[in-house]
């Protein structure tokens, strides 16, 4: 079969049923929800952990950062993997290894066992990830996908929302084994909904080869600059990012001059739509992801709420950003991206300013309207730019268009969870969070937070260089 022609599908536009794509779209939702549910209950359920196993700010951060270190490594190879032997192939892959790993983690005896079968559940959440996204940008003509990738988000941001609330009660009921033993019967009804609707399978790029070398490259630099950034301080974690930095030379020489390369490099030399909100991406999502992690530790360990309560006050920015999204997905069809992603870049900013000045009696009601800010600004950014990502790229590249914009949300996630864990580092040391330590754990928390707003005003920027994006065809803006 030649490369650009669905596999089971018709080539030409609108081939396939509204049943077909009523399906892509139940399944992809499901599966988009599951992971951030993941997430979001995992981080509630962190002291918890942390007791249970009597380890320290550190590890516990490890908890989260092998998952997101796993999928961030796998996420481009799986991607390119996809657009060549299958979509829906490796879909249903990542569910079955994600609902396993789950089980696996629930019956974890360790930290780190668990930690080990977190990295298992990041591949497997990858795989789903990697190319929910593509097959529904696969099924939908252009003029409908800002919508549709605007339901997918909202489905992230329910999972997101759901996960504080649901994963405090879970905890506080039943224990925190109980959040990764929900995720195996939800993990089970995907599977099946894939196997008896989801008809036809996409592959754009079947026949192409495999960039073998890329792929390990890649993980090379995610792993050194991780392990650098962990290290904290001294000669050790200069030289990883260092040998960091000389592997991403060496995967960007590569992937410039291979024949198949995994990441086309072109895009992003001549498609500045396709290059900037990359960036974007990339600076606001290393901006906010660590909110959760710090505000959980504080809400809990300093304020002394429990899981149950901790969740409700997180529970305020992602509920905005469930009801936020499908309308500025709707909204980019019609607005250039680059105006409603610079001004929820610029919300955001804000928000982590507001955060800078926590401090040891500040009203729970200040956070949660902050929260809410902050859901508002991360709406208005993660709709229009993922619609301006995939609008931007032609069919075949639409698998490792996903995946890059899914790379960069991942890589943003590591570098936040390793910068907040490298600054309660330096100020907690190797310890347990203790009333003692109460007064040094805020300084960090405040400077985290700081740093990140510093990071957003940075983020409009690379927002606003982005340039315009023509819609209209189904092939998206100005393909590559």
């Amino acid at each position: 079969m030649k490369p650009g022609v669905p596999i089971e599908q018709d080539d030409t536009p609108g081939a396939e049923t509204a049943a077909t794509r009523r399906s892509a779209l139940l399944v992809s939702t499901l599966s988009s929800f599951l992971t951030p549910f993941m997430a979001s209950s995992v981080l509630i359920a962190l002291p918890t952990i942390g007791r249970e196993f009597g380890v320290d700010t550190v590890v516990l951060g490890w908890v989260v950062t092998a998952f997101i270190l796993a999928a961030a490594i796998f996420l481009l190879p799986f991607g390119r993997l996809a657009d060549i032997h299958g979509r829906k192939r490796v879909f249903a892959g990542g569910v079955t290894l994600f609902t396993m790993a789950s089980l696996l983690c629930g019956l974890a005896p360790s930290a780190g066992l668990l930690i080990g079968f977190r990295a298992i559940q990041g591949v497997g959440s990858t795989m789903m990830f990697g190319t929910g996204t593509a097959i529904l940008t696969s099924v939908y003509p252009a003029g409908e996908r800002g919508w549709v990738l605007g339901v997918n988000v909202a489905a992230v941001y329910l999972g997101l929302s759901l996960g504080p609330p649901l994963g405090g009660l879970l905890t506080w009921h039943f224990g925190w084994r109980s959040i990764f033993f929900a995720c195996v019967p939800a993990g089970a009804m995907v599977l099946g909904l894939i196997r008896w609707h989801l008809k036809g399978e996409w592959a754009e790029a079947r026949g192409e080869s495999f960039d073998g070398v890329g792929a390990c490259l890649s993980g090379c630099v995610l792993v050194l600059l991780v392990s650098g950034l962990s290290a904290a301080s001294g000669a050790g974690s200069v030289g990883l990012i260092v040998l960091a930095a000389i592997a991403f030379a060496a995967f960007v020489q590569w992937e410039s001059r291979v024949a198949s390369p995994m990441l086309n490099m072109e895009l992003f030399r001549g498609n500045p739509v396709f290059a900037f909100s990359n960036l974007a991406a990339l600076i606001h999502y290393n901006a906010t992801f660590g909110v959760s992690f710090l505000l959980s530790l504080y809400l809990q360990e300093l304020r002394g709420l429990g899981p149950q309560a901790a969740g409700m006050v997180l529970l305020c920015q992602p509920t905005v950003m469930a009801v936020c999204s499908p309308f500025a997905g709707r909204l980019s069809d019609r607005v250039e991206p680059r105006t409603l992603a610079s001004t929820g870049m610029a919300m955001t900013a804000t928000a982590l300013a507001g955060f800078a000045f926590l401090g040891g009696e500040t009203s729970i009601v200040l956070v949660a309207g902050n929260l809410v800010l902050l859901g508002i600004g991360y709406s208005l950014f993660s709709s229009p730019n993922t619609n301006a990502v995939m609008s931007s790229v032609d069919k075949r590249a639409y698998g490792v268009a996903s995946a890059t914009l899914g790379t960069m949300r991942l890589t943003g996630n590591l570098l936040s969870m390793s910068m907040a864990t490298l600054v309660l580092a330096l100020f907690l040391g190797r310890q347990q969070i203790t009333p003692a330590l109460h007064v040094h754990f805020l300084q960090g928390v405040r400077i985290t937070f700081g740093i990140f707003a510093v990071l957003c005003v940075g983020g409009i920027f690379a927002s606003l260089a982005r340039g315009r994006v023509r819609f209209g065809h189904d092939s998206g803006g100005d393909g590559v």
